[in-house]
């Protein structure tokens, strides 16, 4: 392990030199935030008062604001303090990184813009539906947006939550599941506009879609926050070829990699997944029931688990993200010996997974699947607070693998940083 001294905070900051107060943030971590090119960064700022997309050239410094929203934030899936059908939806920006498109919500319009500003309109949102986490096929023809029926997040005063995020009190899943609430995977032609074909999945609540990289038949969804059963109720396979639903992650005790004798349970924590870019590999991560924290990896052609327990020591939550070889990065876990955590109050703690939010390094993280071996590069201290969705890192590698990008809010505003992705110990 390197020593800690040797660890150099580096910034590179989107918009940091400047004096105004606002808040600057990376798109969602399941898309891509920057061009294929690695130069142009999308980024959602609030810099004129509301949220809306802008992209910065990163070789001659211009920026330049895309959409045009004048009403706030819309509320939906993790904003859950939005105003209801007017805004734009901050969880709904997506990239089509191939052709520089940005797809996203505006107000109940389904929406796409390109470089010179130009907006069109390619959906609507149908009444009493809650919108999330959108995503685009890698062909560009398709766009994938999770809905779900309203009640999900009619909430009053006496079930509002608090904080930052205002997350409902009550167990959200645990009302889907009670009075029958349904999600849907709507996927609309990006080309010609109009909605495609609607899946209605019965008793979930969809907040993360993704377009298998190799395959847009196959959609990997979630069930968010699920009131039981985690470790098999987060993950699934929707084939729209064959119209069948499956579970990724079962129980099971065939693991490949170095689990220290946890099986793979029902009541395990699991959340975050991830394509790789051939579609075959899931990565995801979460805890073992009452055990150590964990990064787990599906292969989709083999039916087969490689999952590898952290260090009992390694109990701050992260992101586990990867680049096109299939490194990982993340933004928590590790943990030097002698670290002291910060004590913060942190609303977004108060969710379903068992792990606090003080997480404080960037790191690359090489895997040895087989072996079940990570190797941890701490980079840097993000210092970010955690304080609300919008301060989780959220890290991502340019398309080249040779820079990560995170959010961090250390201070008032949330702002983007750049470092290296290999590690400089001299």
């Amino acid at each position: 392990m390197e020593q800690k001294h040797t660890i150099k905070e580096r910034i590179l900051v989107s918009g940091c030199q400047l004096q105004e107060h606002y808040d600057t943030q990376l798109l969602y971590f399941t898309c891509s935030s920057l061009s294929d090119d690695d130069k142009r960064l999308y980024l959602i700022s609030n810099r004129d008062g509301h949220p809306n997309v802008f992209f910065k050239d990163l070789e001659t410094g211009e920026e330049r604001q895309l959409t045009r929203n004048r009403k706030g934030n819309l509320k939906g899936y993790v904003y859950f303090d939005g105003v209801l059908n007017e805004g734009l939806s901050k969880a709904s920006v997506c990239l089509d990184t191939h052709r520089d498109l940005i797809y996203y919500i505006q107000d109940t319009h389904i929406c796409k813009v390109d470089l010179d500003g130009n907006i069109t309109v390619i959906g609507e949102v149908p009444d009493n539906r809650m919108t999330a986490f959108t995503h685009v096929s890698d062909d560009g023809k398709l766009l994938c947006v999770p809905i779900t029926d309203g009640r999900c997040l009619d909430f009053d005063p006496e079930t509002e939550g608090s904080g930052l995020d205002k997350r409902p009190v009550y167990d959200i899943d645990g009302r889907v599941q009670e009075e029958n609430l349904s999600s849907y995977l709507c996927v609309f032609d990006t080309e010609n506009g109009g909605l495609l074909y609607e899946k209605r999945v019965p008793k979930c609540w969809i907040t993360h879609v993704q377009f298998n990289p190799r395959n847009p038949n196959l959609i990997m969804y979630n069930h968010e926050w699920p009131s039981f059963d985690c470790g098999i109720r987060r993950i699934w396979l929707y084939n729209h070829e064959t119209d069948q639903i499956r579970r990724v992650r079962t129980e099971g005790v065939d693991t490949l990699g170095d689990t220290k004798g946890y099986a793979r349970k029902a009541s395990d924590w699991i959340c975050h997944e991830m394509w790789s870019d051939d579609g075959n590999i899931i990565i995801y991560h979460g805890g073992y029931t009452n055990g150590p924290a964990l990064v787990g990896r599906y292969d989709l052609s083999r039916d087969s688990y490689w999952e590898i327990a952290l260090p009992d020591e390694y109990k701050a939550y992260g992101h586990f993200t990867m680049d096109h070889q299939q490194v990982l990065c993340c933004d928590g876990y590790f943990k030097f010996a002698d670290d002291v955590k910060i004590v913060r109050e942190n609303s977004t703690d108060n969710g379903p997974d068992p792990h606090k939010k003080d997480g404080e390094y960037i790191s690359r993280v090489v895997p040895d699947w087989d072996k079940g071996l990570l190797q941890w590069q701490p980079l840097c201290k993000h210092r970010s607070d955690w304080l609300g969705q919008d301060a989780h890192p959220h890290p991502v590698y340019n398309h080249a693998g040779t820079h990560i990008y995170f959010n961090s809010r250390s201070e008032q505003d949330v702002k983007v940083y750049c470092i290296p992705a290999i590690p400089d110990f001299r």
